[in-house]
């Protein structure tokens, strides 16, 4: 089989999105999480914006400090969710399916803070 040097760039990066993009669609998608949805409340520990999706540290009435994933930038900006929007200290709620294997851990789906809603995935709320 004859590959042409044109062609040749595109299979290369064809192979490369296939092979390399499988671990990030396992980790950002939910087979990781249960279907059921948890609610959450604690204190606001840290906020963090960074990539691949922004997190909150959030510490519950028992001690123990959670993980909460939210949408990735796009989606945490369309629900309104900001970096100045909460800081450390803050009282919040967070609805979201916790990790299956029952860590501290969960994917948000709404952070409610102060009263305001930020809808991550509101398709995926349940009522």
């Amino acid at each position: 089989m004859h590959i042409h040097a044109r062609t040749f760039p595109s299979l290369v990066l064809a192979v490369a999105l296939a092979l390399g993009g499988t671990p990030m669609l396992a980790h950002h998608g939910w087979s990781w999480a249960e279907g059921e949805q948890t609610t959450l409340e604690g204190t606001i520990e840290s906020v963090s914006m960074n990539p691949p999706h922004p997190t909150i540290q959030v510490r519950d009435a028992q001690g123990t400090v959670w993980q909460v994933d939210l949408g990735n930038p796009n989606q945490t900006a369309r629900s309104g969710f900001a970096a100045d929007t909460a800081q450390p200290g803050d009282a919040i709620t967070v609805i979201g399916n916790r990790n299956l294997d029952q860590s501290a851990h969960m994917k948000a789906v709404r952070i409610v803070i102060d009263g305001q809603n930020y809808d991550m995935y509101p398709e995926r709320i349940q009522d």
